[in-house]
């Protein structure tokens, strides 16, 4: 499990755009001593970003022949670089979102926050003494509660900035905001349930793709949908009925239509033999052809 490699700071927006343009050039960039000035960012900014990157699923970091380590541009940041590099679209942010949170690493808590602890409302301080109580039962080695404390703050930072005009520090928006998952108010943490078009019905998809894929399956049942980690349930905090209706849906995609089977309690979906980035492409292709 892994905890505070942010350094505090959210991902800000054009962050990735910055990040992916200078590492298709330099695969070792994140190590260049003048990184920072060729950025314009801070040193423990480019720290962050070089957390979030991989953390949001559009960068891999491996080793070279010489054994150093270099960052690589995913499949998937490939997609989303060529069509939608600023982030402008909701999928985008959601695809980024589910990417976080599907996996236990590198983003624990984020991991924790949408798939495990359940509560719908919750004070910030009581929020982070679950954290810890979680923590403290399934971690092994040593950990910092003060980072667990930076990981609340910066989570929260993530999907509530912006969202307020009021505040002077949120000037600089984050661009998962657009999911609307985390709600912020007077002390209180809200976990939202957006409708299906602030997520996107092409991050929907995608994330249902590529969860069957990770698990080497072609059929899901709707209540594994609404109730397994990584799946619409957890990670988009949506309700049963609304996932129905955004499965309805898929049934009618013009290319990949979905099979959706109701019957006595046991309804179950089929999957189109399909690549997670096949169906990517197509659909970022059409949002850019609607865009002409």
């Amino acid at each position: 499990m892994a905890y505070g490699q942010h350094q505090s700071f959210y991902l800000r927006d054009r962050w990735l755009n910055k990040a992916i343009k200078h590492l298709k050039q330099d695969e070792r960039f994140f190590y260049d001593d003048e990184a920072f000035e060729k950025m314009g960012l801070g040193k423990n900014m480019v720290k962050s970003l070089r957390f979030w990157v991989v953390a949001t699923g559009v960068v891999e970091e491996k080793f070279n022949e010489e054994r150093k380590k270099i960052h690589l541009l995913t499949p998937l940041g490939q997609v989303l670089y060529n069509y939608d590099k600023f982030i402008q679209f909701n999928d985008t942010a959601s695809i980024l979102h589910f990417h976080l949170v599907h996996q236990m690493e590198p983003a624990t808590t984020w991991y924790w926050f949408f798939n495990i602890f359940s509560n719908g409302v919750i004070s910030k301080e009581d929020l982070h003494v679950s954290l810890v109580d979680w923590v403290n039962t399934n971690e092994d080695k040593k950990f910092s509660e003060r980072s667990l404390k930076r990981d609340i703050d910066c989570m929260i930072k993530l999907y509530t900035a912006g969202q307020s005009v009021v505040d002077p520090e949120e000037v600089i928006q984050s661009p998962i905001n657009k999911t609307g998952l985390i709600k912020e108010n007077k002390g209180m943490i809200i976990k939202k349930s957006p409708a299906i078009e602030e997520i996107g019905e092409s991050a929907l998809y995608y994330s249902l793709i590529k969860y069957a894929e990770i698990h080497e399956i072609d059929n899901v049942s709707v209540e594994e949908i609404s109730t397994n980690k990584g799946l619409w349930g957890k990670v988009f905090n949506l309700s049963r009925p609304s996932i129905v209706k955004a499965l309805e849906g898929l049934t009618y995609h013009p290319k990949y239509p979905l099979q959706f089977t109701r019957t006595n309690n046991l309804d179950t979906v089929r999957l189109p033999d399909i690549s997670s980035l096949e169906l990517l492409e197509f659909e970022y292709k059409r949002k850019a052809e609607t865009l002409v």
